[in-house]
């Protein structure tokens, strides 16, 4: 990768992160919290984390129910693209995208020079995902992933979305406090769960932390990386049919999510 150094992972104290969930016996109520709570403490320890970065990180959660109740809520997804479309995208929001553009270009230009993708598509994204960083959410990210790894719905998943939450405070590219975001954990302008921010997060500005909350040449440049190590083709369409297409896929499975990046990302370039 031209002019970049890549990621490399700051892992003093820490091994490898397993995907296997916590032994911890997981729970349907708050009831249990507190003791799964201090056995995922030790097991993370135990499994090769920190343990000051696991303290840290852990000081002071607790079960939220509201974060349950969310994850049950959840609905498919029945919209067609149309509407979808509709509510979700305007005329104004293009403008926007296209003035962000404009006005940092020599940033979208050195992040395409670097990783191949054109800011149309990482504008869309931010765009879709948080207004432009508007809406990144204000939940305690540990919070959120220790109640939905304390749950049993989906315990393995989370678990290691958790495991991955401390690393990222281990490195020190965030502290806990600092780690809010949406309901299911996911973090930044973005959105990145905690185990993509490990896997593709970069340092553009250069400040010696991967910050997708606040920096928007991190924002911006981590989730042009995430789509090249996904398979995106530098010069190429990203319209139905097409390779990149698929690589869009990789970042939402719903197609009419999907659909909307590509056809948001054809109108703010004009095409």
């Amino acid at each position: 990768m031209r002019g970049l150094s890549l990621v490399v992972l700051n892992m003093v104290g820490m091994l490898a992160l397993s995907p296997a969930a916590s032994a911890a016996t997981c729970g349907n109520d708050g009831s249990g919290f507190a003791n799964w709570l201090s056995q995922y403490k030790r097991e993370a320890v135990s499994r090769g984390m920190s343990s000051r970065a696991v303290s840290r990180a852990l000081s002071g959660v607790r079960y939220d129910p509201r974060v349950v109740r969310l994850d049950r809520s959840q609905k498919s997804f029945k919209l067609s693209f149309k509407q979808f479309y509709a509510r979700r995208v305007s005329s104004s929001m293009i403008r926007r995208g296209r003035s962000y553009i404009e006005n940092n270009r020599r940033l979208f230009s050195r992040i395409e020079r670097d990783f191949g993708v054109p800011p149309e598509v990482i504008v869309s994204i931010w765009g879709l995902e948080t207004g432009f960083g508007a809406n990144s959410g204000k939940m305690s990210v540990m919070r959120s992933l220790a109640t939905l790894a304390y749950d049993c719905r989906r315990s393995a998943f989370f678990t290691n979305e958790l495991d991955h939450a401390i690393q990222i405070v281990a490195r020190g590219d965030m502290s806990p406090d600092q780690m809010r975001g949406a309901w299911a954990g996911e973090l930044g302008q973005t959105q990145f769960l905690a185990s993509n921010y490990v896997k593709y997060a970069v340092d553009y500005d250069r400040n010696g932390r991967r910050d997708l909350i606040r920096s928007i040449p991190d924002v911006m440049a981590s989730t042009a990386n995430y789509l090249k190590r996904k398979g995106w083709r530098a010069g190429q369409s990203w319209g139905p049919g097409t390779k990149n297409y698929r690589v869009l896929r990789e970042w939402n499975k719903a197609k009419v999510y999907v659909k909307t990046i590509s056809v948001m990302a054809t109108k703010m370039a004009g095409r």
